[in-house]
């Protein structure tokens, strides 16, 4: 049980890291913008949702280590369909098989949320 419970901390904390360090990256780099072709990520924007839903980045972040979507609910679900695939790369840069296996799974969840690519 101790294990289990220092793993969460350990996860979160990471997670929480990688995401301000990123957050913080994508602040000061500037990255070179083509109208049109290459619109820009506003990682904050991205996360938001997410964040919005209580315990949803931590179902999220199990999943990634588990590989297993058993507990990722439906309300968390439901807002990470509302993320645009844009954001995806950005978000999950060391798994990019991650994000379409979970809106796979999602789409179990939750049939009617809208399908975004």
């Amino acid at each position: 049980m101790a294990n289990k419970t220092v793993l969460s901390i350990f996860l979160i904390v990471s997670l929480s890291a990688a995401i301000f360090v990123t957050q913080g990256v994508a602040h000061m780099e500037t990255q070179p913008t083509v109208p049109g072709l290459f619109p820009p990520i506003d990682l904050v924007k991205c996360w938001s949702s997410l964040f919005s839903v209580e315990g949803c980045v931590l179902e999220i972040s199990k999943s990634i280590f588990s590989g297993k979507f058993e507990n990722v609910q439906s309300a968390c679900c439901k807002a990470f369909s509302t993320l645009d695939a844009n954001c995806w790369p950005h978000m999950f840069p060391l798994n990019p098989f991650f994000p379409p296996l979970l809106k796979d799974n999602c789409a179990r969840l939750v049939p009617n949320s809208p399908a975004k690519n």
